[in-house]
């Protein structure tokens, strides 16, 4: 058997680049004279911006720092042992570069029986033990207070969570076994899987504290002062600790079924991280603790070693990096101020952009409108979300009155955008209307003033040849609903220049939105493939296939929406309308479904009624449907769709509509909530083989979202 000092040194050794977190001893005398006190600190040496995480270095440095306390504690030099983080974090969990490199289950293995190793001693120490969870804690970071005997947790800490399934593993260094046999399973399962799977939620210190995690909570300020005077006073017996007893009946069953009902809502079976979290969850019912780490070890090992788990943090990594720092965009030293923002429109989705400019820039924002009523409208709609704002207490009164007073409506566009530096048209979807529009504003805006269109499929080049400037016009493209959805597709037309461009850019990251650089090309990213999947669930429905089974065919995707539900979402009328847009750009590869056009004409909202308060076909509609009499199979019609997307992606990427493929997938996963399990479409495509079946060579080197060879 190697030693967890062995296996540790041959993982380190796997990973050279590692960030390693030292645990620095200090030894002083606890208040009421508690006694003589070892605290552990875990430190990167970095600022906060670079959270603490735990590669195999840094656990072999934690196991050091153990040996020292364990010697102490066992020859009586010490009354107690805590752990805490440098400021603002705690820890954050494994180093998730070094899990990419792994190319071997054994190497997998050794990780999670690493960690457990190490973590363990700490419940083993002949005195108590502390976690005091000062700021961000997650993954490994949170189980390491759970192998302490008692924790405490600071009132201003802003992140704390077991994201693990999220990214496609378990909680594998004690966080399935432990956690559920401390809160018992119901809230473990909330923690584990439900967070997880909404876009990996985080609790706050209350939270952490409510939920039984942690024993006491204190505020910020003194945080580490207030936990030692706690400390002293368990120690001497002052304060006991007392825990709920945990429901091992029927309550815990019925939490892991919970568990399973919300895996199956949110993955459908396509990702197994879920499930293996809640197997072990529900062999942890009988307190077993060693056979609980076994278990995590052999399903973090065989995790690591599979596709999702890769995708997951390359999903991960897009998000984070990539979107953070867009492919192509040009230098951001050319961005020109922006002190005033103009939206022509009043409609819903231009009152959401003024609220949203208002929001992050709190710069003037002016409305426009062909009448009085609608100008008040939207103005009206902004001012009644700062209200909902302020009783949320997300702003006080102050910050209220000073955004709603930098909001206005006015008819006269030369009024309102004469000193405006971004003017952002969100008007109907017509290519007439939009020239007119932007021929209006030009002749009143100043000559430096960026011209945006939110356009969804039409050609920001078409848009802007009409005008003198041309170079000044830029399509910036967000998705509904505006206040989720992170995605902001910023096009280039074929005369837009660098300085209108970098300008875009630097109003993005200010919006705080994921930027992703598009050409000028029939509706973009995100709808583009939307539409050819969607157009290849129509088809099919048209030629004789059942609705259900056409929609139950991409339950596997583990998408969050079903087609036909994100048609209703989308409104079958702009569904219409863009496919018709598509068809005639590419009319061999894009149809118009004349069932679709009928349920438009036909004023329906979409395909279902939800009378039972689940999704039932309209009758209405069902009346409607001529379909042909060839029906597929569920396994026919998934192929005929996916090669159908992946022959898109191949098109999209020879024309140049993005950098790379990553570009596809950062869009998908921010724009059309794609799963982060998938790493968006294309690893899902060359792991399922599509991708060399349809375009003869995977979209992604093999390594990038996929085990190394």
């Amino acid at each position: 058997m190697s030693t967890t000092a062995e296996l540790l040194k041959g993982a380190a050794e796997l990973f050279p680049g590692e960030v390693v977190t030292s645990a620095h001893v200090r030894h002083f005398d606890l208040p009421l004279g508690a006694g003589r006190f070892a605290l552990i600190t875990l430190d990167n040496g970095h600022d906060h911006t670079k959270p603490t995480t735990l590669g195999p270095q840094s656990l072999a440095n934690i196991d050091a720092a153990i040996d020292q306390v364990e010697k102490e504690a066992a020859d009586g030099d010490i009354v107690g042992v805590g752990v805490t983080g440098k400021p603002f974090i705690f820890a954050v969990g494994a180093d998730l570069k070094g899990v990419e490199l792994l190319k071997r289950h054994e190497d997998a293995l050794a990780i999670g029986k690493g960690g457990h190793d190490v973590f363990k001693r700490l419940a083993k120490l002949a005195v108590p033990t502390f976690a005091y969870y000062n700021g961000a804690a997650m993954g490994g970071g949170v189980e390491i207070g759970l192998h302490c005997s008692y924790r405490t947790v600071s009132a201003a800490l802003p992140a704390f969570s077991l994201p693990e399934v999220f990214l496609g593993l378990v909680p594998g260094w004690g966080g399935c076994t432990l956690l559920p046999n401390l809160i018992g399973a119901d809230k473990a399962v909330s923690v584990i899987i439900e967070n997880s799977l909404n876009q990996n939620k985080q609790l706050k210190g209350a939270q952490v504290y409510e939920l039984g995690i942690a024993d006491a909570i204190f505020e910020g300020a003194d945080f580490l002062e207030q936990s030692l005077i706690w400390t002293a006073s368990v120690l001497k017996g002052e304060i006991a600790v007392e825990r709920p007893a945990i429901d091992r009946g029927e309550a815990w069953d019925q939490a892991v079924a919970k568990g399973r009902f919300i895996a199956d809502s949110k993955v459908h079976g396509a990702a197994p991280a879920a499930y293996r979290a809640l197997d072990i969850i529900a062999a942890a019912k009988n307190g077993d603790l060693q056979q609980g780490y076994d278990a995590e070890d052999q399903a973090l090992a065989d995790l690591i070693m599979g596709g999702e788990l890769r995708s997951g943090i390359y999903a991960f990594n897009l998000v984070q990096k990539r979107g953070k720092r867009p492919a192509g965009a040009p230098d951001k030293s050319l961005a020109r101020p922006v002190t005033k923002v103009g939206v022509v429109g009043a409609g819903l989705m231009a009152s959401q952009l003024a609220l949203l400019f208002l929001r992050r820039l709190e710069v003037p924002v002016v409305l426009t409108d062909i009448d009085q009523e609608r100008v008040d409208k939207g103005v009206g709609y902004v001012h009644a979300e700062i209200d909902k704002l302020l009783g949320k207490g997300r702003i006080n009164q102050d910050k209220a009155n000073r955004l709603k007073a930098l909001v206005t409506g006015v008819l006269d566009k030369a009024e309102g955008f004469a000193d405006a530096d971004f003017i952002i048209e969100a008007v109907f979807e017509e290519m007439g209307v939009k020239q007119k529009v932007f021929a209006e504003v030009e002749a009143v805006a100043p000559a430096h003033a960026i011209l945006a269109t939110n356009t969804s499929s039409l050609s920001v080049s078409e848009m802007a040849s009409k005008l003198k400037h041309p170079e000044r016009v830029v399509g910036f493209h967000f998705f509904n609903p505006v206040a989720v959805l992170p995605l902001l597709e910023i096009v280039r037309g074929e005369q837009t220049d660098d300085a209108s461009l970098a300008t875009a850019f630097g109003v993005a990251k200010k919006l705080k939105k994921t930027a992703v650089l598009v050409k000028d090309a029939p509706a973009f990213v995100v709808n583009r493939i939307l539409t050819r999947f969607m157009g290849e669930i129509q088809n099919v429905i048209d030629e004789g296939t059942p609705v259900d089974v056409a929609e139950k065919a991409v339950e596997p995707l583990g998408l969050p929406m079903s087609p036909l539900v994100l048609l209703e979402l989308v409104g079958p009328a702009i569904g219409l309308h863009v496919s018709e847009t598509l068809n005639r750009a590419f009319p061999e590869r894009f149809t118009v479904s004349p069932n679709l056009k009928a349920v438009v004409e036909a004023g329906k909202r979409g395909f279902y009624v939800y009378d039972s308060g689940k999704p039932e076909l309209d009758p209405e509609v069902a009346a409607l449907l001529k379909q042909g009499d060839t029906v597929l199979t569920e396994e026919q019609v998934r192929a005929r769709v996916l090669d159908a997307v992946a022959q898109e992606i191949g098109l999209m990427l020879d024309e140049g509509v993005v950098a790379e493929a990553q570009d596809i997938d950062l869009c998908l996963i921010t724009g059309a909530g794609w799963p982060f399990h998938l790493g968006g479409i294309t690893p899902y495509l060359d792991r399922e083989g599509v991708s060399e079946r349809v375009n003869g060579k995977r979209f992604l080197e093999p390594g990038v979202a996929s085990v190394p060879a």
